[in-house]
């Protein structure tokens, strides 16, 4: 699994940044990011969040007001990726592909 983070210049909002996960499998990836797409952000007034699977990839793009914003929002996408990953890692191997 490969995750970058950089950050994006024609973002509509100042602070922005991507976030791109290859699970290697188009099932893993749906299912990381239906259980992620559970949380909305709290404050979608400062906070944007999009997310997109493509072969195998999960990618997230947010955008936020402030870097502040953008940093606790990413976080906590990062705890609760990190949860879901493991869950693939430890159950994925008997899921029908």
């Amino acid at each position: 699994m490969a995750a970058t983070a950089t950050a994006e210049a024609g973002s509509q909002w100042p602070f922005s940044c991507d976030l791109e996960v290859d699970f290697g499998h188009e099932q893993h990836a749906d299912i990381v990011c239906a259980a992620l797409a559970v949380d909305k952000e709290l404050q979608p007034d400062k906070v944007k969040r999009l997310m997109t699977v493509s072969h195998g990839k999960l990618s997230a793009h947010f955008e936020a007001t402030e870097a502040r914003f953008l940093r606790a929002s990413f976080s906590a996408f990062i705890d609760v990726l990190t949860l879901a990953t493991k869950t693939i890692e430890e159950f994925g191997q008997e899921m029908e592909l």
